[in-house]
């Protein structure tokens, strides 16, 4: 599946989570390698949901964390075409469902000079 989608400005929560060792360990063990902390957040148009939630539902690729925190599912996912990562689905979210995490080695914003607005290409 390829879409289109805006990026915006999430709530920082992210850069939390993303640097739990335990979190760290498990995408360098499953997906190859750590992840910035932080995520490049996607507004996706609605009419792709029903078919993200189904992929999100039927994921099997789950990282189960330490107490206190919320499980993971994770899909391997290329951003415009070259950039290599993760979409997650953290268990415990405050974003809309229309709200995609994208997740990689790099600090995205800076590597692609992307700011709230632009229009970027997700495939998973």
């Amino acid at each position: 599946m390829k879409i289109d989608g805006e990026v915006t400005t999430g709530l920082g929560k992210a850069a939390y989570f993303l640097s739990q060792e335990f979190y760290t360990r498990e995408f360098k063990k499953n997906c190859g390698f750590i992840p910035f902390p932080g995520t490049l957040n996607i507004v996706v148009p609605e009419k792709y949901l029903d078919e993200i939630n189904k992929i999100k539902d039927d994921c099997e690729d789950i990282i189960k964390p330490d107490e206190g925190f919320g499980a993971v599912k994770y899909i391997d996912a290329i951003l415009e075409d070259k950039i290599k990562g993760a979409i997650v689905f953290p268990a415990k979210t405050t974003h809309e469902e229309n709200y995609l995490e994208f997740i990689s080695e790099n600090k995205l914003r800076d590597e692609l000079n992307l700011k709230d607005g632009d229009i970027v290409s997700l495939e998973f």
